[in-house]
């Protein structure tokens, strides 16, 4: 009956244009038969289904929701030989109705998702054949709905099981490679996930989540413009400190790509980063890609941070005024964009970027023009301070941190002050460190506490008044090649003439001697060379 007189049947209606009758059809095989508590009778109702569409042709897009529903139904039956006929029933479904099933895709995503673990190796054979066709029907089709799609890949990209982690990267593999479907835009929303998968035990899907992200990379890398830098920062500050080495050479990798197509978009994160990167400095050869990364993201980073960062008070003032035009004048003096490798370039705001990091960053302006940055000092001083203070962490992780310091006072010098008195104390403790090239670091970060014009204003120096002498101490030294010139940045000259020490010379020195006279190993030991 059903192979001859239901398609001569539905023919006939679809010939008379009598959609009742044909809904009549469809609504006795779901429900008589396909959903029928008999298996002989839910086996007859998906072949009626699947006959009923063969029927219907072209016009069977007109009742696929009705024609699915059942079907998909019977991908959750105990038993195994009706799932098999469900993914046989829905292929002919498919087949016969190609672009018009697109409407109906989340729900056959969302079943095929779920037989891609099914345990029998027939049900899974039928899943493959059924989601092949609807890949090439999505990949020929210009009416996919990406946006109505992203939920629920959102949702299911956080599976365990490896076989839907093969159908979810398989599919965004497919999706990456269509022309119209743009899922760079929505990369925020699966990123987290990508790398979740990179995890997995099996090498297949490793493989198959590092040709994704690749892709991805590469489509960052030819359009910066468009892409959601802020809003994937805290992604990758997670994954570059994941235990898994692959997760976190990619997402060290991607960190130094963000860091040097973003730029200054990716400063408010900088405290995040650091507590990411740093620790990275001192792996040994085992970890030696890792560690080589992390390293450029470190330099890149440094490099973001420039004098005019010591001038942000007035500037977050302007910033927080609601809504302040940026004037045309502002605007006809962007900062020169380098073509170094290594060199922020130029990034443009975007009305939906969404800029929540761990570190607490300002909000900016929502605007069409250039996103003015403000660097989170206060931040950043709390990861390198937590990080000097930490006994267990590496050589190369210490002079990273003092390097940092260094370079801090010397493009902030002003701002940095503000934080002078909290770390004097473990800058003077790290001259008992047992490393030379530290302890130097350490001096040269003193040296530019204690030198800093900076350091002379009214409202800094040492809290501790008995420290303290009464005016300017002056020292007949030689002049540094390094001296900071009244505005705040290196000179490549310096005057011949006596520099002017601030406070802090005075209480460096008068605490050095205290600890070179309750430490008497220190004193035989580092006495001569920190001295010099």
């Amino acid at each position: 009956v059903l192979s001859s007189s239901l398609p001569r049947l539905v023919r006939e209606f679809v010939a008379q244009n009598n959609t009742s009758q044909i809904k009549h059809v469809i609504q006795i095989l779901s429900q008589e038969f396909a959903l029928s508590q008999h298996p002989h009778s839910r086996k007859g109702g998906l072949i009626g289904l699947a006959a009923c569409s063969i029927a219907l042709g072209k016009d069977s897009g007109l009742y696929l929701k009705e024609l699915i529903e059942p079907v998909l139904t019977c991908f959750n039956d105990a038993d195994s030989r009706l799932r098999y006929y469900a993914c046989e029933a829905l292929y002919n479904i498919v087949k016969v109705a190609r672009g018009s099933v697109l409407p109906h895709f989340n729900v056959l995503f969302d079943g095929l998702s779920k037989l891609a673990a099914d345990p029998d190796p027939n049900v899974k054979s039928g899943s493959e054949l059924l989601d092949r066709l609807l890949k090439d029907i999505v990949t020929e089709s210009n009416q996919f709905d990406l946006v109505g799609f992203i939920p629920l890949l959102r949702e299911r990209i956080y599976s365990n099981n490896q076989y839907a982690r093969q159908f979810i990267i398989s599919w965004i593999l497919v999706l990456e490679s269509v022309p119209d479907i743009n899922l760079l835009d929505y990369l925020p929303e699966i990123l987290d996930g990508l790398f979740q998968i990179l995890g997995d035990n099996s090498k297949e899907i490793r493989k198959m989540c590092e040709v994704a992200l690749g892709e991805f990379l590469k489509e960052i890398k030819k359009n910066p413009s468009s892409v959601k830098f802020a809003e994937m920062a805290n992604i990758l500050v997670i994954h570059c400190q994941a235990a898994d080495d692959l997760i976190q050479l990619t997402a060290m990798c991607w960190m130094r790509e963000f860091i040097q197509l973003a730029g200054r978009v990716m400063l408010p994160y900088s405290s995040g980063i650091l507590t990411a990167v740093l620790p990275c400095l001192s792996y040994d050869d085992r970890k030696k890609n890792i560690k080589e990364v992390a390293n450029v993201c470190n330099q890149s980073l440094m490099k973001l941070v420039i004098p005019e960062d010591d001038e942000v008070d007035e500037a977050k003032q302007s910033m927080t005024l609601p809504a302040e035009p940026i004037s045309e004048e502002s605007l006809s003096k962007p900062e020169a964009a380098s073509s170094g490798e290594s060199e922020p370039l130029e990034v443009w705001g975007r009305s939906e970027l969404d800029i929540t990091a761990l570190t607490q960053p300002l909000s900016f302006p929502r605007s069409s023009e250039r996103i003015q940055v403000t660097l989170n000092l206060d931040g950043i001083v709390q990861v390198l301070d937590c990080h000097l203070h930490d006994t267990s962490i590496g050589m190369m992780t210490r002079i990273a941190v003092l390097k940092w310091l260094y370079h801090l006072y010397i493009k902030t010098p002003c701002k940095m002050f503000r934080h002078t008195d909290s770390l004097f104390p473990i800058l003077l403790r790290t001259l008992s460190d047992e490393s030379d090239e530290v302890i130097l670091k350490d001096l040269e970060v003193l040296a530019e506490i204690a030198s800093s014009p900076a350091g002379q204003t009214e409202g800094h120096g040492p809290s501790d008044g008995s420290d303290v002498r009464p005016g300017p101490v002056e020292l007949h030294v030689p002049a540094r090649a390094g001296q900071l010139n009244s505005s705040g940045t290196k000179g490549l000259e310096c005057s011949p003439s006596t520099p002017t020490m601030n406070s802090y010379f005075y209480k460096f020195m008068i605490n050095l001697l205290k600890r070179f006279s309750s430490e008497r190993k220190l004193l035989e030991t580092r006495g001569a060379f920190i001295i010099r």
